[in-house]
């Protein structure tokens, strides 16, 4: 019963060959391409206005060196909204439940914050490393405490995003196994667990994007320190 549960989450491959690379270019050929007319259809106005509103949103407390990081954001953003959607849908697979795929955005753009402010601002970078008035005999202390809590960082972002997914769709599964089982057995239990299924859906279709939300929020507010 523990293998199946977790088979979902197996990277998916077809004659030996992963798919994880196709299920990471599919959702881009979903998302409607601009055209020369004067006026789009309403999915490409619906789009360009969610955009519009996130990067909005997103850079409103940082000041105007960050702004570059506009489309990276917005573009990360909008692939993981993607990616957790879809893998909502029956028979498909959620390659954001892989801890290895999530590092692999979380550590990248987290260096490039980190690096970026010892360029610019080594001093201030430095000097978050050590709080302002600290006892002398803390410092060694506290200097370790501070390193181990950047260098986590990216390491959270990474498993905060896959427990999330994870937990969700065996909740999902768990609940959806029940109402199946139980369906002969007591049919009213089996509707109340139909019901519960179709709570946690509409949950997980919020997670899905409040998780990617909150992923690219942390990495603006990491830029922000280091800028």
């Amino acid at each position: 019963m523990t293998v199946s549960l977790f088979d979902q989450f197996a990277s998916p491959a077809y004659l030996g060959i992963p798919l994880l690379a196709l299920a990471l270019t599919l959702p881009w050929i979903l998302f409607p391409s601009p055209s020369a007319r004067w006026q789009d259809n309403r999915m490409m106005g619906l789009q360009s206005w969610f955009i519009n509103r996130f990067t909005q949103q997103i850079l409103t407390p940082l000041n105007p060196a960050g702004h570059k990081w506009a489309l990276i954001l917005a573009s990360l953003m909008i692939f993981l909204i993607t990616l957790n959607m879809l893998g909502l849908l029956p028979y498909t697979f959620t390659p954001t439940t892989q801890l290895s795929l999530n590092l692999a955005f979380a550590f990248p753009l987290w260096l490039a914050t980190v690096l970026m402010g010892m360029r610019n601002q080594p001093t201030a970078a430095l000097g978050h490393l050590l709080p302002e008035g600290t006892p002398t005999p803390l410092i060694p202390i506290l200097v370790i405490i501070e390193t181990i809590s950047l260098l986590i960082r990216p390491l959270a972002l990474g498993v905060r995003l896959t427990a999330n997914l994870t937990a969700g769709h065996l909740l999902m599964q768990l609940t959806s196994t029940a109402a199946f089982v139980l369906l002969s057995l007591m049919p009213a239990v089996a509707i109340l667990a139909t019901a519960l299924l179709l709570l946690l859906t509409l949950l997980e279709i919020a997670v899905a994007m409040i998780q990617a939300y909150v992923f690219v929020l942390l990495l603006s507010l990491y830029l922000q320190e280091n800028i």
